[in-house]
Parts: C-alpha cells; structure tokens; sequence
C-alpha cells in the first residue's frame, strides 16, 4: 500500500521518508498561498487608497473646508479637555494615535512615503503607547518616555518647522505626533490629580517628587543614558532596514522616499547649513554624517529635559514655545505657501483643460468679469 514499506519479518511499517515528503509538500504549499494571499492584500489595499486619493483630488476644496471645521473644532476641544480633566489628556492621545498613524500609512503607502513611518517619532510614540496602556505607573520607563517626548520630538517642530495648518489632515497629523507627546508627560508630571497626591502625601507637610528621583546620577541614568541606549537601538534598526534589507528596493524606484532622501533633496535644492555640514566628509559619506548630525541632535536636546523635569515654571514656558512655534509655522504656510500653490494647481488645470475659444477672446466686457474669477479661485 502507499505510504506503507514491509519490513523483514513481513510486517507493514509506515513509509517515513515518504510521510516526510508530504507534510514537506503541504508546508510549502501553504507557504506559497500565505505569500500570494499577501500580495492580494497589498494590492487591494494599494488600489482603495489610490481611489481614495483620486476622489479627494476631485473634491479637495469641499474636503478643505470640512477638515478646517473639524480641526478647529477638535483642538478647541482638547484645550478644553486639558484644562477641565488633565488625568484624560492621554486616552486622548492614544485614540488619536490609534486613530490617524493607521490612516496616515494607507495614504502613505498610495504616495511612497510609507517608509517615514520607520522615523524615530513613529519608534517614540509606539513606546509611549505602550507605556501608557500597559505600564502607566512606571516611573523609568515614564522618565525615558519624558526625555523623547520634551527632547527630539519637540524640538523637532522648531528645527524642522512642523506647521499647524487646520485644514490639512497631514500636516496636523505631523505636528500632533510631535506636539501630543509632550502635553501628555507634562500633565501627567504636573497636573495629573493621582501624580499630584503621590506628591503631597496626606498626613505630611513635605512635598515628594513623582517619579521619585533618588539623586543627579538617576536623574541622568533614566532621562539621558537609558534615552539614548533605546534610540542607539532605533537607529541600527532603521540603517539595516533601509540601507542594508530594502537597499535594492530604493534603488530600483527612486519616487520611494524616507526622510534622509527628502532632506538631501531639500538641503541640496537650498544649498543651505545641512547640506554643507553634510559633505564634510565628503559625498560618499553623506549619510553618515547625517546620522551622526542626527545623534547629536538627539543628546543635546535630550539634555534639556533634566532643567523642564525639574521645574515647572520652565517647563510651562516651553509648552508655549512649543505650540507658538507651530501656530507661527502654519500662519506661514497659509499666507506665503498656499497661495502659491492654488495659483500653480490653477495653472495645471488651464493647461489640462483649456477654455473654448469664445471664452478666451479678450473684450473690454469680459475682462472684470475673468478678473473677478480669477481672484476668487486664488482665494
């Protein structure tokens, strides 16, 4: 029979090599419709955001202005969360990352940008999900959540001028993964009622520090040394995946964009500091020169988060900083950006979509009239 061999003594014995042989075959048969059934989903995946993305084109001032509405709507309601019930700023947090980032890699993913989400502000905000939902009462792990939050991730909305633009659901989305963190800490630190009864203890006149802070070493081992440790980790990761796995993959199409291709964009359009501190050692080293910029940025604004853990006046002040920096950015987009591009959009459809003939006929009737148009579409 199959699968069955005799043996010496005339008694059927199963036939291993040839049951081996089997379970092999069904492995990689299963193997092979795990594979297909994921190219399927990409592709279906890849084909909704495309749809996705070509309706919003065709209705982008209707979905504007809607965007406008909720984005003014839902920070003036965070505001008031804030004041009212600081202890929820971070449930807030969470649904929002929850919420957006998933959204933002679809889209991503329709554009080519989906490797930005490797960035370092996605690896922080994953920690301080984590830390929230799991260990909300872990004071190391909240003092390495702090350092990110108030170190790179805010100081990034300064240096790489994040913008508050409330009718762009992108550009909200990037500056609240940045801006969000830290609110988040500092409440928890300063005005959460649970962390501020640890710190006046009922029956005590003494005031306690939440997290407690045993002395300068441990202050610095959990806010620096730990800090850095985890992001030394994130970068390794982030040069193998993208320099070292997916090399060939970047090569191939090179409308795929991380952050260090933009930059390099940008920096060599503008001709400006970074791409001049980036040649130092010259143009086959770019990137590692941008890695170690990268670093120091890192250390010296994580640095700055000892004095804003300590103090809270300081660290008041630094909120503000933060929210006006991104306030004045987008306030910039708006009135020296946006117009620009309405005008050039406004071109593109001319171009791709003539007017008749009648209608192009220059007469002193019709003159106020095409004016009067213009100016309301570049409004």
């Amino acid at each position: 029979m199959e699968g069955l061999k005799m043996s010496d003594d005339g008694i059927e014995e199963p036939n291993n090599d040839h049951s081996f042989e089997r379970v092999k075959q069904r492995l990689k048969d299963r193997s092979k419709q795990v594979v297909e059934t994921k190219e399927k989903t990409k592709k279906i995946i890849s084909e909704h955001a495309g749809r996705i993305a070509k309706q919003a084109e065709e209705h982008e001032r209707f979905i504007n202005k809607v965007t406008y509405l909720c984005g003014v709507l839902g920070f003036g309601g965070f505001c008031f969360i804030l004041g009212a019930r600081p202890q929820d700023v971070p449930y807030v947090y969470c649904l929002f990352y929850v919420t957006f980032v998933p959204l933002r890699w679809i889209y991503y993913r329709y554009k080519k940008w989906h490797y930005y989400l490797l960035d370092f502000c996605y690896y922080a905000n994953t920690i301080f999900l984590i830390t929230l939902i799991l260990y909300p009462k872990n004071e190391k792990l909240f003092m390495v959540c702090f350092a990110f939050a108030e170190g790179p991730l805010a100081w990034a909305i300064i240096v790489w001028r994040c913008s508050l633009v409330f009718n762009s659901i992108d550009k909200i989305t990037s500056v609240l993964i940045h801006l969000l963190p830290g609110l988040v800490f500092f409440t928890i630190r300063w005005w959460n009622p649970t962390t501020f009864a640890d710190m006046h203890p009922l029956g005590t006149d003494r005031r306690v520090s939440w997290p407690y802070v045993e002395n300068k070493s441990y202050l610095w081992t959990w806010l620096v040394l730990v800090p850095l440790i985890a992001y030394t980790l994130w970068q390794i990761l982030y040069f193998l995946i993208v320099n070292v796995l997916r090399r060939q993959r970047f090569l191939r199409d090179p409308e795929v964009m991380t952050s260090y291709r933009e930059l390099s964009k940008k920096a060599q359009k503008a001709n400006n500091v970074w791409w001049r501190l980036s040649s130092l050692l010259g143009d086959q080293n770019r990137l590692l020169m941008y890695i170690a910029l990268q670093a120091l940025f890192t250390v010296a604004t994580m640095a700055l988060t000892v004095p804003l853990f300590l103090s809270y006046q300081l660290h008041v002040v630094f909120q503000v900083l933060k929210v006006s920096a991104a306030v004045w950015n987008g306030g910039s987009f708006v009135l020296e950006v946006m117009p620009r591009q309405v005008i050039q959009k406004e071109k593109k459809k001319t171009e791709m979509h003539p007017l008749p003939a009648d209608l192009n006929d220059s007469s002193p009737s019709r003159s106020p009239v095409s004016t009067d148009t213009q100016q309301t579409s570049v409004s």
